[in-house]
């Protein structure tokens, strides 16, 4: 499990557009907020991305990216932010690459029932790209409010 003050693992990823998003692409530009979800389109993943699309803009005042990522498509990252017209972009880990080096690839317990799943967990990334804050495990209803004000100490 990565800390707080570690340096980020660096990534290299595709969004939504097919586009490679490099964290280095942020460094002394832009805190990162990378928040890693399960999947596309479901209940908690969708008021996840929508809490933090309602605070777009304050995270862009505070010189903040916030970025989700899920094992989804780039297509699948298409429909789902046409349909809530979501304001984040969103990383295909298809490979699964980033979410093994950030520790959220877990097994879980449902109904009996042992898989692998992706840890619904966010990392805060200052200018510098150290890890200002770690959390997993997170609960997605009023995550984003939360996130958004542990920024706003960053400036």
């Amino acid at each position: 499990m990565l800390e707080k003050h570690q340096q980020a693992p660096l990534f290299s990823s595709k969004n939504q557009f097919d586009e490679t998003v490099n964290l280095s692409d942020y460094a002394g530009k832009k805190n990162v907020v990378l928040y890693f979800y399960p999947k596309d389109d479901t209940p908690g993943c969708t008021i996840e991305a929508n809490q933090f699309t309602q605070l777009a803009g304050e995270f862009a005042k505070a010189d903040t990216v916030v970025i989700g990522v899920s094992k989804d498509s780039c297509a699948s990252h298409v429909d789902f932010i046409k349909k809530f017209d979501l304001k984040v972009d969103l990383l295909a880990d298809v490979d699964g690459e980033l979410c093994e080096s950030y520790g959220v690839w877990r097994e879980r317990e449902k109904n009996g029932v042992k898989s692998m799943a992706i840890l619904r967990s966010t990392f805060i990334i200052d200018k510098q790209g150290a890890l200002v804050d770690v959390e997993y495990g997170v609960t997605p209803d009023g995550h984003a409010r939360d996130v958004l004000e542990k920024v706003k100490t960053l400036q």
